[in-house]
């Protein structure tokens, strides 16, 4: 069980995981503003250090990080 009480957590995002900076159980959406579940959470950029609630959300990311194109 994560602990956070209602709190949004700190995170360091690494290839394929993610480590804990400051206890919470969600994060927000960097795209949307959507509070993330941490138990939920699958889409983030290393480069960026942001997560996403879904793979749409990950995409327009990446197109506004590339000044809105994508090849």
């Amino acid at each position: 069980m994560l602990l956070g009480g209602g709190r949004e957590a700190r995170i360091h995002y690494d290839d394929a995981t993610f480590r804990l900076i400051a206890h919470g159980d969600h994060v927000r959406c960097a795209v949307t503003g959507a509070k993330i579940p941490l138990a939920e959470l699958k889409y983030w950029s290393v480069a960026r250090q942001e997560a996403y609630v879904d793979a749409h959300a990950s995409l327009e990311a990446e197109r506004r990080a590339r000044g809105g194109k994508l090849a």
